[in-house]
């Protein structure tokens, strides 16, 4: 089982570099498009579209700060061995589909099986923190019976 959660550890790591690079990507194209603009005799068009630009690299910023902690917070849990509780780098299988407390990359697939890789600061993530096998949760109205922690 630890290939398993190997497999989805990679996966969560391919999510967030590939995510890391689409917004270093957005932001390069930002601060291009803010260097190739030329003032015009439309007077504050340029202005406004420099203010545009420096906007938008400015929320790419906090982006990219954003996945650069959720990476460190996945290499945390690279080697995590199984406990009988969940804690962060768990897999949590359930009557109810099966969960990889790590970060939150929404839907991975592994050998056919389906697999949601949930924040342990998320709200799921949070109900499962502690938990063991046979406990019971109930979220969104939805039953969660715990039928394995990894």
């Amino acid at each position: 089982m630890s290939s398993l959660k190997s497999q989805l550890y990679q996966l969560c790591l391919t999510f967030i570099q590939n995510r890391i690079e689409n917004i270093e990507y957005s932001m390069r194209q930002a601060r291009q498009a803010s260097n190739d603009d030329t003032k015009s005799s439309a007077g504050d068009k340029y202005e406004t579209t420099r203010e545009m630009m420096q906007q938008e690299m400015d929320r790419n910023s906090k982006l990219l700060y954003e996945a650069g902690q959720q990476k460190i917070a996945l290499q945390q849990i690279e080697n995590v061995s199984a406990v009988k509780e969940v804690k962060n780098g768990s897999l949590v299988l359930t009557s109810a589909g099966n969960f990889y407390i790590s970060i939150s990359a929404g839907e991975l697939k592994v050998d056919g099986q389906t697999f949601f890789a949930v924040s342990q600061a998320a709200p799921i993530g949070r109900l499962f923190i502690g938990k063991k096998a046979g406990d019971e949760l109930n979220f969104n109205g939805k039953k969660y019976l715990i039928l394995e922690v990894l």
